[in-house]
């Protein structure tokens, strides 16, 4: 396997092929848009080139980020934690950077228990799933969130009561009850799920109030070799995802019937709607508010290398050219 990895990592990869990799989540429509449509098929075609496009999903930044390093994937879609963490461990090698955001979505860490109103009431009792302990961006903004309450030092209090369960898993316990997991820092539709049907489920976090407003806390990124080899794939990809952009703004009935179909989603279409017409979820892709947790990483000596500008961490693109 070890033999398999080094060689897919080695061998050159012909414009014109694609393999994307997203997650669980409304954070992920703009890829089950354009898959449904077939945009990058089509902006493909439009700069002469046709694209076959494979679509994986995995679960976590760890294991996306592996992918990635493998070759097995060409685009890595996570958290904004993980982008992070790749863009400081390659740089000066694969150059891994950001090529545009997946949309502003809040992110709620929700318990089910009644005693918990805020992170000071989290025990030792108290287990939260999020997708990967400590590298996760749901991870990331707890520990964000854990040192403006205790100060940096104490940035890592809540890990060890926080585990690895992908989202489907972890709200399903949530809704029922009855385990040892109390809480989830999940996303969209799940942690809505959740709210709406366990009368004890409750928010104690939302994202946007430790990130200092609407942010681009999912996003896809490639190495630098696979954009510079792939030139015309690359911008097809970057023009398909501004589409789907337009569509799920437009169109959210629409954009509703293509997450249900390619998800096989049980999710009552009355709540994804209102997620959508949540005014806190923007579809775009340029990305926003992205800096404050890179430094926030850097100083508490989760990344070596501080970033200046959100562009350290992304191509330059005109498409995301008023990112933050």
């Amino acid at each position: 396997m070890l033999c398999l990895l080094t060689m897919g990592a080695s061998m050159a990869r012909a414009e014109g092929q694609l393999r994307i990799a997203g997650q669980y989540g409304v954070t992920f429509l703009l890829l089950n848009i354009a898959q449904e449509q077939k945009l990058i098929e089509k902006h493909g075609k439009q700069l002469g080139v046709d694209i076959k496009v494979d679509w994986v999903t995995l679960s976590g930044g760890p294991a996306i980020n592996d992918a990635l390093l493998s070759g097995n994937i060409d685009i890595a879609g996570a958290g904004l934690g993980p982008l992070l963490t790749i863009w400081d461990r390659t740089r000066g090698r694969q150059n891994v950077r950001g090529v545009a955001s997946l949309g502003n979505f809040p992110y709620y860490l929700v318990s089910n228990n009644p005693k918990v109103k805020t992170l000071a009431d989290l025990t030792d009792k108290d287990r939260i799933a999020l997708p990967a302990v400590s590298v996760s961006v749901q991870a990331r903004i707890l520990q964000m969130a854990v040192a403006k309450q205790w100060g940096d030092k104490e940035f890592a209090r809540l890990d060890k009561i926080t585990q690895t369960l992908p989202h489907p898993d972890a709200a399903a316990a949530i809704i029922a009850g009855g385990t040892e997991l109390t809480g989830h820092f999940g996303n969209s539709p799940f942690q809505e799920q959740e709210l709406a049907q366990n009368p004890n489920a409750h928010i104690i976090l939302n994202s946007y109030e430790v990130q200092g407003g609407p942010s681009s806390s999912t996003l896809l990124y490639a190495t630098e070799k696979f954009r510079k080899d792939n030139p015309k794939t690359y911008h097809a990809f970057v023009a398909a995802l501004a589409e789907a952009a337009q569509y799920a703004s437009s169109n959210p009935q629409g954009a509703a019937d293509i997450y249900i179909k390619l998800n096989k989603s049980k999710v009552d279409r009355n709540l994804l709607l209102k997620i959508f017409a949540n005014p806190q979820v923007q579809f775009k892709i340029a990305p926003q508010n992205t800096l404050g947790l890179g430094q926030f990483l850097h100083r508490v000596n989760a990344i070596r290398n501080r970033p200046d500008s959100w562009r350290d961490y992304f191509f330059d693109d005109p498409a995301i050219g008023q990112g933050s």
